[in-house]
């Protein structure tokens, strides 16, 4: 794993503190409005839940990055740190994020968490039942238990009704599994959530950049 001074300078000089390289194993960083966005849909939802005296420990464990990891020096050399930048590595190069405003997270979490009460009924035991096998399986590598999650995901998208947008069902139905998932395994939270984030990453990035740019 890359160590702060392995990072190359990009516009600015940037130091990274030590606790942005302590990610979980699947994160180079450049996932964080993912993370914040999959973190506040669990505590939302998590009232009842199994897995909601974990939250703390999942955002302890650098899940979610806090506000003052990535700071900056500018060409005069004084230290700039905005507390809602983070960064991540790029062809070796660290480069800043979009600020993310935490408090437009939140709304938009709360918002798709009610989208997910009436999309709950969509999801079958048997399906939640597959998945906590498949995470259970140590063995499985990251790109296969994120094709599980996919392949769950498009399969309960296609029943959803055509008046909600395809990428939002999907987003949404995502995060329902993580959930329910982490909710009949406490101990698979941390593994479920960073597949999660990656399918997320890989297949919604965008429309969750948009989102948050509306």
């Amino acid at each position: 794993m890359a160590r702060t001074s392995d990072l190359k300078q990009t516009v600015t000089s940037c130091s990274v503190s030590e606790s942005v390289m302590e990610q979980d194993i699947y994160s180079d960083g450049s996932d964080r409005v993912e993370r914040m966005l999959l973190f506040a849909f669990l505590d939302v939802k998590s009232s009842g839940c199994e897995f909601r005296e974990q939250l703390p420990l999942l955002q302890k464990q650098s899940i979610l990055r806090s506000a003052k990891e990535v700071q900056c020096y500018d060409s005069d050399g004084e230290l700039q740190t905005d507390g809602n930048r983070s960064g991540h590595l790029q062809n070796g190069e660290l480069v800043l994020d979009p600020e993310v405003n935490e408090e437009v997270v939140r709304t938009i979490a709360a918002q798709l968490a009610e989208i997910g009460d009436q999309l709950d009924k969509q999801i079958r035991a048997k399906v939640v039942n597959d998945l906590v096998q498949h995470f259970r399986n140590e063995n499985l590598p990251r790109e296969e238990i994120t094709r599980y999650l996919s392949q769950a995901v498009e399969g309960l998208a296609r029943a959803i009704p055509s008046d909600l947008e395809q990428e939002k069902a999907m987003l949404v139905l995502a995060m329902l599994l993580t959930k329910k998932v982490a909710n009949q395994v406490p101990s698979l939270l941390q593994r479920v959530f960073s597949t999660t984030v990656n399918y997320i990453n890989q297949h919604l990035h965008n429309y969750v950049v948009r989102m948050l740019q509306e």
